[in-house]
């Protein structure tokens, strides 16, 4: 049992602790945006993910892969908050939990195994774009000063480990820029101007809602929604962890404890989640492997929440900008858009369409159905070329 312990948790510790943490400061910003996206307070979206990055810390299959709140989530929940009330997105977020623990136990993450490349790599692309896009709302009536912040935040974040790699720059560059400001002012916008942060532990919280068939036919049209884009969300980071660590992991496994995470989320107060490619790349980029990471996060954003709420609610907006301008550089796959011209015409069909329908409809799941569809047309077109050509 001990030397389990020190294989699975121990190995990496130092670096799993400050990976972990580091990424908790793409987590805070995501998981209010997020709330706003679906209508609820703040809170939900953090107890979201506070609960499944514990969770999945010991029944994932996937270590180092960070799952959350998430915006493409987000977006499904709003019409069911806005006409029910948030009483029911915590019971469909528990719905969504069992579809997704079916999902493992009837091994549908098989089925990923056939999603091509270019699908993944327009996926990936488009999570970038849809990230940049989002940061520009923050912008809007700021004056220079926050522009000069976001440079010296990004000045930080990609100096630092020329000098020192020890502690991850970004976990620097946002102390710093929050020290620089409180000290010499400039009336830059806060996290907490942006939304009130609740000092409270999560709870367990029975949803208040109707337990009949009535509500269940409420809640699953979105439970099933919710459950199929966490599934591709979740499997495709799956693929690119497991590609950036040279690792295999168990699909099926890591759906099952994807939907006893959004089990317990739902009855702690939380909305439904997934796998966050960005936290995730960002994640293993700084060093995170194994468990630890994911629990570091999990407890790293419980605490700064809860125990330092107001440490918290006073870090600049434009320093966390800057860290989620970051990721969207370091996810983007520059190589593969540079070789493009060297592959074949149908890949970069593929990779394009998959990111340009992601981006205009703000939905991923839509992009990747489109991306395999266009891969299925071309493998067909082209074995009847081949069939005609043998005859």
């Amino acid at each position: 049992m001990i030397q389990r312990l020190k294989n699975v948790w121990l190995f990496n510790v130092r670096a799993d602790v400050l990976a972990g943490l580091t990424a908790t400061l793409a987590l805070i910003p995501d998981s209010i945006a997020f709330s706003f996206i679906a209508g609820v307070n703040p809170m939900v979206g953090v107890y979201a993910s506070v609960c499944m990055l514990i969770v999945l810390s010991i029944f994932g299959a996937r270590p180092a892969m960070l799952s959350a709140a998430a915006g493409s989530m987000a977006v499904l929940m709003t019409s069911l908050v806005a006409n029910h009330g948030v009483e029911y997105l915590f019971a469909a977020t528990v719905l969504t939990g069992i579809l997704q623990w079916l999902m493992g136990i009837l091994k549908m993450g098989r089925w990923m195994n056939y999603v091509p490349h270019a699908v993944v790599t327009g996926f990936i692309n488009a999570l970038a774009i849809l990230i940049l896009i989002a940061q520009f709302k923050y912008l809007k009536g700021e004056s220079w000063w926050m522009g000069l912040i976001i440079v010296v935040t990004l000045a930080i974040i990609y100096l630092w480990p020329k000098v020192i790699k020890a502690i991850p720059s970004p976990l620097i560059a946002v102390t710093a820029v929050t020290l620089l400001t409180l000290t010499i002012g400039g009336g830059t916008t806060t996290v907490g101007d942006i939304a009130p942060l609740t000092a409270a532990w999560p709870t367990f919280h029975v949803p208040m809602v109707a337990f009949s068939l009535e509500t269940l036919l409420i809640i699953l049209p979105y439970s099933l929604s919710l459950a199929i884009v966490g599934y591709f969300e979740t499997l495709l980071t799956q693929n690119l962890i497991d590609e950036r660590t040279e690792t295999v992991t168990d699909k099926e496994k890591e759906m099952k404890g994807q939907g006893f995470a959004n089990f317990i989320s739902g009855w702690f107060g939380g909305m439904a989640g997934c796998a966050l490619v960005a936290e995730s790349v960002i994640n293993t980029k700084l060093g995170g492997r194994g468990r630890l990471s994911n629990l570091a996060a999990g407890i790293g954003l419980l605490l700064l929440i809860v125990t330092f709420g107001n440490v918290v609610a006073l870090i600049p907006m434009a320093a966390l900008i800057a860290v989620m301008l970051m990721v969207c550089y370091e996810i983007f796959d520059w190589k593969y858009v540079g070789a493009m011209r060297r592959m074949p015409k149908s890949d970069s069909l593929i990779m394009i369409a998959t990111a340009a329908i992601s981006v205009i409809t703000r939905d991923l799941a839509k992009g990747v159905a489109v991306g395999v569809a266009i891969h299925v047309v071309v493998r067909l077109y082209r074995s009847r070329k081949r069939l005609n050509m043998g005859n």
